[in-house]
């Protein structure tokens, strides 16, 4: 029995048994449920290539897919205080925090780059949606604050890409001072005259929303991305009315005139390249251009421009001299 048992049996087993498959190797689309080969997403930049939905990405992800050769430097984010309120849940926001970074590659959810896009230099905030839903803390906001100064210095171009669900609960108000705070941010790039371009990707909701995401000279947007302040269900709750099909979609933010443009993934790069060398041009200063005369403008008498005397007035019945003297 035991012969059987731990010889015949496990030669059995390796005969019939497959070897073990990874469990990566296929994706789901949410949207289609179709599934797709990891290395067709991968290449279509985590694209659907059956419903051209857009899966959520990393920002690592999205800097490799941004930046020129994928050439890029991130900068240390200052320090903050890692708990201020002690908040405590069902877990404690510590450890929130330590799980949270141990799943990705960044401390917090926001990381600061800058490289080249289209031979332009620029200035990428990019936020992670899988770190606490890409969740405004006292971090961020910081982080957004040392893109802006590092932009002035490097005079280049501020792109900033949120992807969150809104402020961070668990810093309570110390997390809303964020939104006064990126808006300031914002300030530094636009009054030193520099580029600010806003990618809005999904989702872009909340306190993100009603701050800095709105305040782009140029807001641009990936198809089907979720933009908004409250939720649909809430809303609806609250007016009691059905929304219309699509609302807080990026579609329907640029019919509606809030977006300026929505852009395929793929074309991203490409269109902000184009976007920051337009904006970078420099008008020439304008210059007196004196135009070559010819023989004949030349041989002909000057024309009369002297300026016509001025009218005498009536009611004086005085006539002014040539030295100035009235007689």
């Amino acid at each position: 029995m035991n012969w059987i048992a731990n010889f015949v049996r496990p030669k059995i087993r390796a005969l019939v048994n497959k070897p073990d498959v990874p469990d990566n190797l296929w994706e789901k689309c949410p949207s289609c449920e179709q599934m797709v080969f990891h290395r067709e997403l991968e290449a279509n930049q985590r694209v659907c290539p059956h419903c051209n939905h857009h899966l959520r990405i990393t920002a690592r992800q999205r800097l490799d897919w941004l930046f020129d050769d994928s050439a890029y430097k991130a900068i240390e984010l200052p320090e903050t205080i890692v708990d201020p309120l002690k908040f405590r849940d069902r877990k404690r926001y510590t450890d929130r925090l330590k799980e949270a970074q141990a799943k990705n590659e960044d401390k917090e959810a926001i990381v600061v780059a800058h490289g080249e896009i289209g031979g332009s230099s620029v200035v990428v905030a990019a936020f992670n949606f899988s770190f606490m839903g890409g969740s405004m803390g006292m971090a961020v906001g910081e982080g957004l604050l040392a893109a802006a100064r590092l932009a002035v210095l490097q005079n280049a171009a501020l792109i900033v890409v949120p992807a969150s669900g809104g402020a961070r609960m668990q810093e309570g108000i110390l997390s809303l001072m964020q939104m006064p705070r990126s808006v300031i941010a914002v300030d530094l790039v636009k009054e030193a005259g520099l580029p600010y371009i806003v990618l809005l990707s999904d989702p872009t909701t909340g306190g993100v929303s009603a701050s800095f995401a709105m305040l782009g000279d140029i807001a641009i947007a990936e198809p089907g991305a979720t933009i908004g302040f409250a939720g649909k269900r809430v809303i609806e709750e609250t007016i009691r009315e059905t929304l219309p099909e699509g609302f807080q979609r990026a579609e329907y933010l640029l019919d509606h005139g809030m977006v300026d443009m929505v852009v395929p993934r793929q074309e991203l790069k490409v269109t902000l390249g184009r976007i920051l060398n337009l904006l970078s041009v420099k008008t020439p200063s304008a210059e007196i251009v004196t135009l070559p005369v010819s023989e004949d403008a030349a041989s002909e008498p000057e024309a009369d421009v002297q300026p016509k005397p001025k009218p005498e007035k009536a009611e004086s019945g005085k006539e002014e001299s040539a030295d100035g003297k009235t007689e």
